[in-house]
């Protein structure tokens, strides 16, 4: 198994949360990016919240890839390199990989624990998948190993995580995927659609809390890997359905007036206040079509479920035949 699985960290380094910490709260609306919802223990909420009945997303994309997975195979062809941005548990790959058989699979996370745990029962239940695993910001690179085969590529991105980017920073990030695939690559996508604001705002906020957990655990990192002063018990969860903007928006609003102390910086929170930490996008199907012809793509097919709850987007760097 050794041989099969190859680790390649980038070192996405805590440093970085600081920077990202220091330039957000000095904002005057706060703010901090949802990649950093993601350490061992925000992957493990994010993994249980994906089991929850209000958060239909991940149900309904997997039903989806499960039932196309013969069909994605014929239009992709078999033996391509298999690449997964924020691939996490690979819970969803898996779907595929049979149908697809990759000439190698390169998953890609921030949190290279997690990531490691998840490659290594990968190579167990499919002794003959070659895997290379990156420990990335997916946000800013898409690093592929070198020692990869020589092939044409197919990004997987699923689970609607376009979405929290905004409509200029996809773009940025379609663009830096359609460089990566080169000639004749394949990008494979789940993006959520547009729906009612009730069933949104109850994806967001589920019954058992776990989506406030998620949210609630950023602060904990702060004050476990940045030695941050400050009382995370005075902080609540909100989200909420902006219909104007076509986002989720999650925010940790604090309570009462309080100061963030963080490396001789004081960063003051008013009662009430919200520091945002996830927006989350949602598209129509010519929206997000259109989104993608102009990062230089190519709509092959794309499957939308029977209730128009979720998309999946197959689309070329090619010419169409």
């Amino acid at each position: 198994m050794t041989e099969q699985v190859s680790f390649h960290d980038h070192k996405p380094t805590a440093l970085s949360l600081y920077d990202a910490v220091v330039s957000g709260l000095s904002q005057a609306d706060k703010s901090i990016p949802p990649k950093f919802f993601y350490d061992k223990r925000g992957s493990e909420l994010f993994e249980r919240i994906c089991e929850q009945p209000e958060y239909y997303l991940p149900g309904v994309e997997r039903r989806m890839l499960a039932r196309l997975a013969e069909e994605i195979a014929t239009l992709t062809g078999r033996g391509r390199i298999l690449i997964e941005p924020g691939a996490g548990s690979a819970g969803k790959v898996r779907l595929l990989l049979d149908a697809l058989r990759p000439a190698a699979f390169v998953p890609m996370d921030i949190s290279f624990d997690y990531l490691k745990s998840s490659a290594m029962d990968l190579a167990r239940d499919y002794p003959w998948l070659e895997i290379h695993v990156a420990c990335v910001d997916f946000t800013h690179s898409l690093p592929v190993p070198e020692e990869i085969p020589e092939g044409p590529r197919l990004l997987f991105f699923p689970g609607s995580s376009l979405g929290n980017f905004d409509r200029e920073e996809a773009g940025d990030f379609l663009r830096m995927v359609h460089d990566t695939l080169g000639d004749e690559g394949m990008l494979l996508i789940g993006v959520d659609t547009k729906k009612s604001e009730s069933l949104l705002n109850a994806a967001y906020n589920d019954a058992a809390g776990l989506t406030a957990e998620f949210n609630l655990n950023l602060l904990h990192r702060l004050r476990q890997e940045l030695n941050a002063e400050l009382d995370t018990d005075i902080f609540e969860h909100r989200a909420f359905y902006n219909v104007e903007a076509g986002r989720i928006e999650m925010h940790l609003v604090s309570r009462y007036r309080q100061t963030l102390c963080l490396n001789g910086r004081s960063f003051e929170f008013k009662a009430g206040e919200r520091l945002h930490t996830e927006n989350s996008y949602k598209y129509a199907p010519r929206e997000f079509i259109d989104l993608a012809s102009g990062s230089g793509f190519n709509e092959v097919r794309h499957w939308v479920d029977d209730e128009g709850l979720f998309a999946i987007y197959l689309l070329t760097t090619g010419e169409l035949s």
